[in-house]
């Protein structure tokens, strides 16, 4: 059960990186790369638990991901990988992200386009697969660590 406290700091996250998503898309080339897995949940409101790896400077970072949202139905395990922009310094990745997605599954069908971006400047944007049985359209929470 999504308790209230989470729920008001993801509304936070989506608040305080919205003014980022009014900016555009990236215009600078790609700092790092990163990889996403991740079992999501929804129904109507959304959560979603994981980890993955960011490559960055030579080096290869263990991460982990959650977060809190609204939209959409169902349930799937989502597989991202892609660009990070506007990444100078490792410590600039971590934190809270407004993620806005689209996408479908439908058994192992599934794929979407995810942008997170952060109040750090750092944006990304990822290809998925996702396999389950999940309509997402809507923003999110994400916050990002290392192990």
């Amino acid at each position: 059960m999504i308790n209230r406290r989470a729920m008001i700091f993801s509304a936070a996250c989506l608040l305080a990186a919205a003014p980022a998503l009014a900016d555009g898309r990236p215009q600078s080339p790609p700092a790092a790369t990163v990889s996403i897995q991740q079992i999501q949940i929804a129904w109507i409101g959304s959560g979603a638990l994981g980890g993955g790896k960011l490559n960055f400077g030579g080096k290869s970072y263990p991460i982990t991901v959650g977060g809190l949202g609204v939209g959409g139905f169902g349930a799937s395990k989502l597989t991202a990988t892609g660009t990070v922009y506007g990444l100078t310094r490792k410590e600039d990745f971590a934190g809270a992200y407004v993620q806005v997605r689209e996408g479908w599954a439908l058994g192992e069908q599934g794929k979407g386009i995810l942008w997170l971006t952060n109040g750090n400047g750092v944006t990304m944007k990822l290809k998925t697969h996702r396999i389950g049985l999940q309509l997402s359209l809507g923003a999110d929470g994400v916050v990002i660590g290392f192990k």
